[in-house]
């Protein structure tokens, strides 16, 4: 299973992903424009880091990129690192790909120093809490709502 860093250069491939996989969009904005998600994909990140220095990750399975994350570091303290996002395929889930993806991504993490690895993840999606809470990640109390799309999103952490 392949891991490795994508760059923008590999926005149309990203987008590919988004069109072939549009459940989460749909559930997290309502609507789906993978042209202009892929290219966020390598532009936004959490305040105060800098893009350029996040970690923009691509799962590759028989040479099909069947998930993607976003991994910064410096949020929300300066030694954190923060998991922007981290989607797979329908092709890829159940099976343990979730896990190994993650493991990669906290290797990286731990690696370049961080103590803690932070997440967001929308209170209407109890799946995705629930792989969250398996792998072990446990709610810092910190919740916002998003007045633009109506979700309720919790702030999970996991120490390195």
């Amino acid at each position: 299973m392949p891991i490795r860093e994508l760059s923008p250069q590999e926005a149309p491939l990203v987008a590919r992903f988004y069109r072939d996989a549009p459940d989460y969009w749909l559930f997290a904005e309502g609507a789906v424009d993978p042209d202009r998600q892929a290219a966020e994909f390598f532009t936004d990140c959490p305040p105060g880091c800098d893009p350029a220095a996040s970690a923009r990750l691509g799962l590759f399975l028989q040479g099909r990129l069947s998930g993607v994350a976003e991994l910064s570091f410096g949020y929300p303290g300066p030694q954190d690192a923060y998991l922007g996002l981290m989607l797979l395929g329908p092709w890829a889930q159940g099976a343990g790909h979730g896990r190994a993806f993650l493991a990669h991504v906290e290797g990286l993490a731990r690696a370049l120093g961080a103590p803690m690895l932070y997440l967001a993840v929308l209170e209407a999606n109890p799946r995705g809490r629930a792989f969250w809470d398996r792998e072990g990640f446990r709610p810092t109390g910190q919740f916002r709502h998003d007045a633009a799309t109506g979700h309720t999103i919790h702030r999970l952490s996991k120490p390195l």
